[in-house]
């Protein structure tokens, strides 16, 4: 037993996953009786977080931006070009998966609660006004996730405005958020035996041509997640800030090594701080606040797995691909990234989220959960990297960086980080 809680998540979902394969073949339907209950569970407690999750982290990342004076200023510059490339980045994970076309085999799972034509008939301007909650609280009761989006969103910005005012308030929003990424962790600390119970029920549904188009899923978010990588970051740095690309990914490389192999944008920070200090030059002003906020609101890497998600989803459940829902796909993919807790398998709940919002039921989860620690690598590096990516555009271009010394960097180097000097 102290092996198995020694292991890090990773590892206990990817043996809960083989096991759920191994009771599956062996057992059949006849595991259902025990491990049903286990599965729904799991699914309940995903459900649970939606809500909460959504409301503190949003409200929380809003108000750290702590006045309306660091709005407008560099928190305004900051806030725009995240929210532009977290846009960009859904486009991308869109286009990818809508040229990959994972999931188009057919539906694996059972109907919706909604009609395929009910999801496909979107209509933006009426889903807009529905945006708006005639009652918070029962929007909050009901699960409704785009009116707690609106109010989230409202609410954290009359925070701001209000500011020392409702420094109470505000501290316990943050505390809030604390909570919730600490309930998030502990959700996913059950996550290796729920996902077990839901593969025990579904692997016997599962066909080789199923599994085909798992693997076409992967591929299409790697492809996104290179894109914006190695081709729209270095665009950016190039042309938003004249710095050259490859001094600056071996600057940021220990936050890198550090993204990939934790898999969290919060380990990853304390890294990511002292890179911006050291090895990038950065002023603190805008790098403590940008990091910071950025590990929230600046996820590239949820937003492509969201648009990613979006197309397998509709594919998988037989729902019509229509301009007016992937409109909505770009702006759930933009709200949703932002509220990303930097913690491992908060992308789970993300796409339980997604799921829930578009009216299709969480069978996919248990697919999504299998292969999360394989796709989650890509996710969490292009995150920080994008952090990194920020904070220096807004520094070159507000004079605050010195590019043409940045040229000849004097770097921080690996060994430092592995002495333990971060």
């Amino acid at each position: 037993m102290r092996w198995w809680f020694s292991r890090e998540l990773y590892v206990k979902i990817f043996i809960g996953i083989i096991l759920g394969v191994i009771i599956g073949l062996t057992m059949g339907n006849a595991a259902d009786v025990v491990l049903k209950p286990i599965g729904e569970i799991f699914l309940r407690l995903l459900k649970m977080l939606i809500a909460p999750v959504i409301f503190f982290t949003i409200v929380s990342g809003i108000t750290t931006m702590e006045s309306v004076k660091s709005l407008r200023s560099i928190g305004g510059k900051l806030l725009f070009y995240y929210l532009s490339t977290s846009v960009l980045a859904v486009i991308i994970g869109l286009a990818v998966g809508w040229i990959v076309q994972p999931g188009k085999q057919g539906m694996i799972f059972s109907e919706t609660d909604k009609t395929t034509e009910e999801i496909a008939k979107f209509n933006f301007i009426d889903s807009l006004v529905s945006y708006v909650p005639t009652n918070p609280f029962q929007a909050l009761v009901e699960g409704n996730v785009l009116q707690i989006l609106f109010f989230s969103i409202f609410f954290g910005i009359v925070l701001l405005l209000l500011g020392d005012k409702v420094k109470t308030l505000t501290d316990v929003m943050r505390q809030g958020a604390d909570a919730t990424i600490k309930i998030t962790d502990i959700v996913m600390k059950f996550s290796p035996y729920g996902i077990l119970a839901l593969v025990v029920q579904m692997v016997n549904s599962l066909s080789i041509s199923t599994l085909a188009e798992v693997g076409k899923f992967i591929i299409a978010d790697y492809i996104a997640l290179i894109i914006v990588l190695i081709i729209v970051y270095p665009l950016q740095l190039k042309l938003l800030a004249k710095i050259k690309t490859i001094p600056f990914f071996k600057a940021i490389s220990p936050s890198i090594l550090i993204a990939a192999s934790t898999t969290s944008s919060a380990a990853t920070l304390p890294i990511n701080l002292r890179v911006a200090d050291k090895n990038l030059k950065i002023p603190e002003k805008i790098y403590g606040f940008g990091l910071t906020i950025g590990a929230t609101v600046n996820t590239n890497g949820m937003a492509v797995a969201i648009g990613v998600i979006a197309i397998f989803a509709c594919n998988i459940y037989g729902v019509p691909l229509t301009l007016p829902l992937l409109f909505q796909f770009v702006f759930l993919g933009l709200i949703l990234s932002a509220g990303a807790a930097g913690v491992k398998g908060a992308g789970i709940v993300l796409s339980a989220t997604l799921l829930s919002t578009m009216g299709l039921p969480l069978e996919l989860i248990p697919i999504l959960a299998a292969i999360w620690p394989l796709i989650d690598i890509g996710h969490t590096t292009v995150n920080v990297a994008g952090d990194l990516v920020g904070v220096s555009v807004i520094a070159a271009r507000g004079d605050e960086m010195d590019v043409e010394a940045f040229n000849n960097p004097v770097l921080v180097s690996n060994n430092d980080m592995h002495q333990g000097k971060f």
